[in-house]
């Protein structure tokens, strides 16, 4: 009896401290995204969410961009079925458009060019 307790504070203690360590499948799975990112992007695709909304005067479906200082809304005229689900993380490439807006947060752009995000 006098060995369970140094035995059970040993293993929670070796427990705990493996919890909070990075494995290097971790640390390779962010090099990748930040490769992935960066070829993306020199490719000229911008990184974001499909978001949709129900609200009066507001764009049914809208792409979220996802910039490193702002966030701002674009209103496809030419999204696939395929992509028009809340939430979807997507890699874009668009043409904007010399159009009125159709909504109030977003502008009327042309897709290029469309593809899934892994997370």
């Amino acid at each position: 009896m006098k060995f369970l307790k140094p035995i059970f504070a040993l293993s929670f203690l070796v427990l705990f401290a493996s919890c909070n360590k990075k494995t290097s499948t971790d640390a390779m799975s962010e090099a990748k995204k930040s490769e992935l990112y960066t070829k993306m992007t020199s490719n000229g695709f911008k990184m974001g969410t499909i978001v949709t909304s129900e609200e009066e005067g507001d764009c049914a479906i809208a792409i979220q961009l996802e910039d490193k200082d702002y966030q701002y809304f674009l209103d496809p005229i030419n999204l696939e079925e395929g992509f028009k689900t809340n939430g979807e993380k997507v890699w874009v490439k668009f043409n904007g458009l010399r159009m009125a807006n159709r909504c109030i947060k977003a502008n009327p752009v042309s897709i290029v060019e469309i593809q899934k995000r892994e997370e």
